[in-house]
């Protein structure tokens, strides 16, 4: 168990360099045994999160919420849903945090709601009501049809009609989860009301989902079409528009700036935002978090669906460090809305998640670790009639949905349901996980947890990885290479990205620095990297 720090004066930048730790409620830990994780769950884990050595946990939604799309469709902003608890506590969560060290992000979920919200319920009940244009809506078309063409990513229109108040509302999601019209003044306010509600509460930031859906286009236009490429049709009709319209409007930037202000009045406080995969991530990221009235930092779904190899990862740190030169990227690998990337970009090996959690803490930029990724658990494969997801339900079975990533953590190898609840778990638990439990991988001193653990720990030693610039290097064959500076540090960073050995070529006056769990041997004018193999070299 982590010993409690000692309250010390943390940085106002500390997100700079810094490592998040993603947590799903849901599937942390259940306390109280209806097979669902809570937040006293969480409380009861966090001393295991500040042993990995992270500077702050994020935490998907637990507010009050129907739950259509396991709620990211909010009912009430400042209520804790039941099933996670109550206010008191997410404030013990806040408080055995901070005593630990650990900042603590909760989403904030700005561009919609759910349609059980009393905002929407009224909002649909007049259309002269103080909330009948906090949402959007629209008249049909003169035949009846949706105003205009724009589609939902979970599939179909992104318009449903509503038979009280006779017109059409905006969703970019679920049906389930209506738009909110950002133009309005009341509705930015009540929103800068909700996040106060959570700073005073003692939250230090927000994850602000869907931020490329803030705003969309005042006079409804129709999206051109994008045709594709391969001439295919794509399994997701929402890639057969080009999304001029219906997202990353301008004006978005006013709404992340009154954010930013909010923010500014908490010391230390941040936000990190989500990108969608849509094209030119990198530009809409430094565009939303470079200079002082926007975000702090922001990830994009893209760089995670971008493949696995050298070639590839060189490119996406050059693109990175082009396109956000005055922006901030927290680098992620893994969440909860893509496949487990030890599945996604390997063969699912101890040694690939290690190279994996060596080069995600290696990048410039913040860094977030999506639960379980230290425990290096693959991709679950769940048959249909255990689905939850309903993105994964409507594209089964060419698109099998979230849901293999979002499985209970394993923290026992035996007993009920790997330790995560005395219940029926909400999603099952795949076997394969049983034997990569944390208990296990505690007691093994070889283990993926415990090189997370002592990786982080050396990090934290290293200021060229914490604050240093990027210098990216030729790729030779198989091997990724970068050199991290800062004031008189300088570190060489390779990376094996294949399954069978590599020798590097070195200068003459570097050589290997001793990381635990990343073994490598001089070999004549080289080194010699093992299959999935990581070194550091410094003069």
């Amino acid at each position: 168990m982590a010993a409690v720090k000692e309250q010390q004066r943390i940085p106002d930048d500390w997100w700079r360099g810094g490592v998040l730790y993603h947590i799903i409620p849901r599937s942390f830990c259940d306390s109280n045994g209806d097979g669902i994780g809570d937040l006293a769950g969480i409380s009861a884990r966090l001393d295991y999160v500040a042993g990995l050595g992270v500077d702050a946990v994020w935490i998907s939604p637990f507010y009050l919420s129907p739950m259509e799309d396991f709620g990211y469709d909010v009912a009430d902003h400042c209520a804790v849903d039941p099933m996670f608890g109550r206010l008191a506590d997410f404030d013990a969560l806040i408080n055995r945090a901070h005593a630990l060290g650990l900042k603590v992000l909760v989403d904030l979920v700005w561009s919609h709601t759910s349609r059980r919200h009393p905002w929407f319920e009224a909002s649909r009940a007049s259309a002269t009501g103080r909330c009948a244009d906090w949402y959007v809506w629209a008249e049909a078309r003169a035949d009846g049809t949706p105003p205009n063409n724009w589609l939902s990513v979970f599939g179909g229109s992104a318009w449903t009609w509503d038979p009280l108040r006779r017109q059409y509302y905006l969703h970019h999601f679920l049906a389930d989860q209506p738009a909110l019209n950002l133009r309005h003044a009341e509705v930015l306010a009540e929103l800068e009301r909700i996040g106060e509600f959570w700073l005073r509460r003692g939250a230090d930031g927000f994850r602000l989902d869907a931020v490329d859906f803030l705003m969309h286009d005042a006079a409804l236009r129709d999206n051109p079409p994008r045709p594709p490429a391969d001439g295919m049709t794509p399994l997701k009709p929402f890639a057969l528009q080009e999304h001029r319209w219906d997202m990353a409007q301008p004006e978005a930037l006013g709404v992340m700036g009154r954010l930013r202000s909010l923010l500014d009045r908490y010391t230390g406080a941040v936000t990190l935002a989500e990108l969608s995969s849509e094209p030119d991530p990198l530009v809409r990221a430094n565009l939303y978090t470079a200079g002082s009235g926007r975000l702090h930092m922001a990830y994009t779904l893209r760089l995670m669906r971008r493949g696995f190899s050298a070639e590839i990862l060189a490119r996406a740190i050059a693109d990175v460090e082009q396109r956000l030169a005055d922006g901030w990227i927290c680098w992620a690998f893994s969440n909860h809305d893509v496949e487990r990337v030890v599945s996604r970009w390997g063969d699912g090996s101890p040694a690939f998640a290690r190279l994996l959690l060596a080069l995600l803490l290696s990048l410039r930029g913040s860094a977030c670790i999506y639960q379980g990724e230290e425990l290096g658990l693959t991709e679950a494969s769940l048959p249909f009639e255990a689905l939850r997801d309903p993105y994964g339900k409507a594209f089964w079975p060419a698109f099998k949905g979230r849901d293999g990533s979002r499985t209970p953590i394993p923290w026992t190898t035996t007993g009920p349901h790997g330790g995560f609840t005395s219940g029926r778990p909400w999603l099952p638990l795949p076997e394969e996980h049983l034997l990569l439990a944390v208990d296990r991988q505690q007691a093994e001193p070889h283990s993926v947890l415990r090189f997370c653990q002592r990786f982080l720990a050396w990090r934290k030693t290293q200021p060229a990885l914490l604050r240093g610039d990027m210098h990216l290097l030729p790729v030779t064959g198989q091997v990724l290479a970068f050199e991290r500076r800062y004031d008189e540090q300088q570190l060489r960073c390779l990376f094996n990205c294949a399954a069978n050995p590599a020798v590097c070529d070195i200068p003459a006056d570097l050589h290997p620095l001793a990381v635990q769990g990343l073994p490598v041997a001089k070999n004549g004018g080289g080194v010699l990297l093992p299959p999935w193999g990581a070194a550091y070299l410094t003069r």
